[in-house]
């Protein structure tokens, strides 16, 4: 909606959904690529370049690909404030197991559609906005290559409860970087640099528009997510890049900076055979939830929060310079106990990193194990993650 991504570069007679700035970076790059049905700039400088400045400055990606979305209930439900939150959170919640209801206004919260069997379908970003005036709303995001049936399975769900309207005809901006708020501030709005991590807000701009805006993102430093109406999205992207902090950074940074932060790709780390107990996710899934026991594949999930999943979601290092990418199988004394799911190379640690599944009596940090490399056995480490730590934004409390 997120470490070697295998991109397939477009053939002449593909025809990808074009992004409303297809233009834009045109200007500026050939190099695209078709990414879950969309043609995507995957890179502009180079991607390590890329990645560094995101690191370092601020890197400006287009996401417009995801599935942001708003989920409210119908007009004159005739509810007010917390008791419309909690009417459009509790439909929600039939199919995630996070607290939504529990959302303050204004904050925003991951977690994952489930199956019945526990599996995740997607994981994706659920906001309560803060404005009085639209209580009984969700904002929501999606991934892109599960947006559609995403959609639909929320609307069977919630059929005649409560209406899902699309936004993926706006522009979806993500601004990342440790100087991304000093941007933000200057370039879109002051109040922005007041947000803390995980909080979403709508602003009214004169030159841009109305603006959909999260601090957050999948890179693992602080930043925004922008959602714009394609009219100003051309004008509030060539603002930013006019920042000499900021550049244009493409899909393939996006994923090399998201592995270094430990955080899953959709379809690679996660999919509808892995609970989020496995993955290592337990802590999105709060107590009155678990309490409650009333999300699909509770039982599953409950038994493996109190016993233990038999597999987890761990960082593997390799001892050596050779990248051990996704389907890599993890040995130990010579028997198969896991896999990669995603894996390349880290420009900040400067050697090869990797993602997988072993099993949990294997996920210590510090264990040591083999990773088939070409019908290769290659030393390789469990390692805690994040490889390189987040700097999100959390404001000190009073």
């Amino acid at each position: 909606m997120r470490a070697a991504q295998t991109w397939d570069f477009h053939m002449a007679d593909a025809e990808p959904l074009k992004l409303p700035l297809d233009a834009t970076w045109r200007a500026r790059t050939s190099k695209f690529a078709d990414f879950a049905g969309y043609d995507m700039p995957i890179q502009f400088e180079g991607l390590i370049a890329e990645h560094n400045w995101t690191r370092e400055h601020a890197g400006l990606f287009d996401v417009s690909h995801m599935g942001p979305c708003f989920f409210a209930l119908p007009k004159g439900h005739g509810l007010e404030g917390d008791a419309a939150h909690k009417k459009v959170a509790s439909l929600i919640e039939r199919l995630v197991p996070a607290d939504i209801q529990g959302l303050k206004p204004g904050q925003v919260r991951y977690t994952m559609l489930l199956n019945a069997d526990g599996g995740v379908l997607d994981d994706l970003m659920i906001a309560r906005p803060a404005e009085t005036g639209a209580a009984g709303d969700l904002y929501i995001v999606v991934n892109a290559g599960c947006k559609h049936q995403d959609w639909k399975l929320i609307g069977e769900r919630t059929q005649g409860e409560a209406n899902l309207v699309r936004a993926d005809d706006r522009c979806l901006l993500a601004l990342q970087g440790p100087t991304a708020a000093q941007v933000a501030e200057t370039v879109v709005a002051p109040e922005l640099a007041e947000m803390g991590f995980m909080t979403v807000r709508r602003v009214e701009t004169q030159r841009f528009g109305r603006l959909t805006v999260t601090r957050s993102g999948y890179t693992g430093e602080d930043g925004y997510e922008i959602l714009v109406r394609a009219e100003h999205a051309k004008d509030l992207a060539e603002a930013l890049l006019a920042h000499s902090e900021v550049k244009p950074v493409g899909l393939g940074a996006r994923d090399s900076l998201r592995l270094e932060a430990g955080l899953c790709l959709y379809g690679h780390d996660l999919d509808p055979t892995t609970s989020p107990i496995e993955a290592d996710l337990a802590w999105t899934i709060q107590k009155r939830r678990r309490e409650a026991a009333d999300f699909p594949g509770a039982k599953r999930i409950l038994r493996e929060y109190d016993l233990g999943a038999p597999r987890t979601r761990v960082g593997i290092r390799p001892n050596d310079r050779a990248p051990a990418r996704d389907g890599v199988e993890v040995m130990k004394d010579g028997k198969k106990i896991g896999i990669i799911t995603s894996g390349g190379f880290s420009p900040i640690l400067n050697g090869p990193i990797s993602m997988g599944y072993v099993q949990s009596d294997f996920a210590a940090p510090g264990t040591g194990v083999e990773l088939m490399v070409r019908g290769q056995a290659r030393a390789a480490t469990v390692v805690a993650m994040p490889f390189v730590p987040h700097r999100y934004h959390r404001p000190k409390k009073a």
